[in-house]
């Protein structure tokens, strides 16, 4: 039996130590790239703006929160709360829904 093998060069379209070495190359590119960040000026004056000082009895109101909720003191009006979420959850019901 003769066995005949044609276009031996194909041999070299399947490598696949060339394709990692040429993924390899592409990597090192990328790497020499950095990310870079733009604040426009209208974000920069946002954000001096929120880093002044703030008004002293909301900073005072804060502070007082963060104590009662870290004491576990902090109580929550159910009323109060009902009343806030009522319309969130109103707004999914069919106004012609009658339940």
């Amino acid at each position: 039996m003769n066995l005949k093998i044609n276009e031996t060069g194909r041999i070299n379209g399947v490598n696949p130590y060339q394709r990692n070495v040429e993924n390899r190359d592409t990597s090192v590119d990328k790497k020499k790239q950095r990310d870079q960040l733009s604040i426009s000026s209208e974000a920069r004056i946002m954000l001096e703006e929120h880093n002044q000082v703030q008004d002293p009895k909301r900073m005072e109101r804060i502070a007082e929160l963060k104590k009662a909720v870290s004491t576990g003191t902090y109580h929550v009006e159910a009323s109060k709360l009902a009343e806030k979420m009522a319309p969130y959850f109103k707004s999914f019901v069919d106004p012609g829904d009658s339940k």
